[in-house]
């Protein structure tokens, strides 16, 4: 997928313009930058949930439009802040509806449910549990079975760890990783959080006021920072001096 000259506005506030950017296959992309920056702007612009004013979106087989994005949203997972769990369904019925739509069989639906509750280490009697009788964790563990549940090509993450509390968001973070990493997808996720970029990303493309600052490794942004910009960004997520440890 590619972002080709993009810009967005909603009302006065230009959210993204002239946005360009790559994702590369088989890897993660961060879309990182401070709130305002645009880059939950530029994940639903890839996710065929918003549409560009000038420029656009390339998938794989074509300009992503109005009357192919719902065959372009099929192709992909997503997940955000908090799950986005419907409440009235058990988190099963939450991962296993739109494969139903799809009138997948039940043997198909079975299968799938089973390897991915192993995958996202949750228990079977877990799914049988409404979101409110879950903790944050585990409803996150829900949401990402729910995206991964068409085994899609691509997996979006839009602040997917952002409201957990410090010691859950770690066990995440490292569960995540590993199952990145075992399933082999593009990966695209969205964070402000330097640590978090660093943790996941093969390539971090941080945004400021709807436009790429910089974009490459974490080394590049710590070593080669491409304006003071960078360089402010970086050290505002350091520990004060005394403090101890280190963001990275």
């Amino acid at each position: 997928m590619r972002l080709c000259d993009v810009h967005k506005n909603f009302g006065p506030v230009a959210a993204l313009h002239g946005v360009s950017a790559g994702i590369r296959p088989r890897a993660t992309t961060v879309l990182l930058g401070p709130s305002g920056s645009g880059k939950s702007t530029a994940l639903k612009l890839l996710a065929g949930l918003t549409f560009a004013d000038r420029g656009s979106v390339e998938a794989d087989d074509g300009t992503l439009t109005p009357a192919n994005a719902l065959a372009h949203r099929r192709r992909l997972g997503y997940v955000i802040q908090e799950g986005g769990l419907f409440p009235h369904l058990t988190a099963r019925a939450n991962v296993v509806l739109l494969a139903r739509y799809l009138k997948r069989t039940r043997r198909e639906i079975d299968r799938r449910v089973d390897e991915l509750t192993e995958l996202v280490h949750l228990e079977a009697s877990q799914l049988e549990r409404y979101p409110q009788a879950l903790s944050g964790g585990q409803r996150q563990r829900v949401a990402l079975m729910r995206a991964l549940m068409l085994d899609p090509d691509f997996l979006l993450l839009d602040e997917p760890l952002g409201a957990l509390d410090p010691l859950i968001r770690h066990d995440l973070q490292q569960e995540l990783k590993a199952i990145f990493k075992r399933l082999d997808k593009t990966v695209v996720l969205v964070t402000h959080d330097l640590s978090e970029a660093a943790y996941f990303g093969d390539e971090i493309v941080l945004l400021r006021d709807g436009q790429i600052v910089q974009r490459g490794s974490i080394d590049d942004l710590l070593q080669t920072p491409a304006e003071p910009f960078v360089s402010r960004f970086v050290n505002a997520q350091r520990p004060p001096a005394g403090a101890g440890g280190s963001v990275l």
